[in-house]
Parts: C-alpha cells; structure tokens; sequence
C-alpha cells in the first residue's frame, strides 16, 4: 500500500471524525470507555471573536489545548469566562479533572488563580520556556 503524507488541515469533519472514531475503537478493544469529544467555545464582541478556547475530554479527564484573547480584550475576565464555561461544561459528568500545559512567558500564575495546581514543570535553559503541567480536579 503506498501512503502519501500531507500536512492536512487538523479541524476538518473528516479528520475529527477520525481522530474520534479511532481513540474510541482503541479504547473499547481494552475495555476502556474513551467518551472522547472535542470542545471550543468562543467569546463574542457583536461578530468579532475576541477570545477563544479548544480542547478535548477523554476517559476521565479534559484537556485544554489553546486559550487565546486578543490583545485589546486582555484584563476583561474573558480569559477567566473561557476557563469557567469548560469547567461548567465537564463538571459532575464523570471527569476526574481538567489539565493543561503553559509556559513561563505565558499564563502560568492565571491558572494558579483559578484553581489549577502545578503537577510538574519542564526546566529549559531559557526560564520564559520552562513547561508548566497544571491540573484542576473535577466535582464528580
């Protein structure tokens, strides 16, 4: 079988549908419920975005991938809304928690504000690239 590797565009139907499909598959052939869903909430100024949140649950935790706000809208609690919607969305549904990583130049100590706590960092030799872990538990 010839395979061609293309740089394809992750947020398509086809490659979710994929990605869902295939770690629900895996996981049943190990007796493990996958429940995988891909989430992104948006805040919304009139049509403009102006914030954004992605992430996606599995098994028993969520994870959040990218939380963006633009820059004009930055010290508005938007960030912290985003934060709180997906936390209200995952909460008493089985989840045991929420992580996410950050670095040093980014968001660390407004995660810490929230709730979440450091589980591990990642050194670098460059301390505005030192990898936060951060996990928040989940009311069951």
């Amino acid at each position: 079988m010839a395979i061609d590797i293309v740089k394809a565009d992750g947020s398509s139907d086809k490659i979710g549908e994929f990605i869902g499909e295939a770690f629900e598959t895996y996981a049943a052939s190990r007796s493990v419920v996958c429940d995988y869903k891909d989430f992104c909430f948006a805040a919304m100024s009139g049509s403009s975005v102006v914030g954004v949140i992605t992430g996606h649950a599995y098994y028993k935790e969520v994870h959040i991938g990218d939380l963006i706000v633009s820059p004009e809208c930055r010290g508005l609690d938007i960030g912290t809304a985003l934060v709180r919607q997906v936390e209200s969305e995952f909460e008493g549904q089985g989840y045991e928690n929420i992580n996410l990583t950050t670095y040093g130049f980014q968001a660390p100590e407004f995660y810490k504000k929230l709730g979440y706590e450091v589980e591990y960092t990642r050194p670098s030799s460059d301390p505005k690239l030192v990898k936060y872990f951060l996990i928040k538990r989940l009311a069951q």
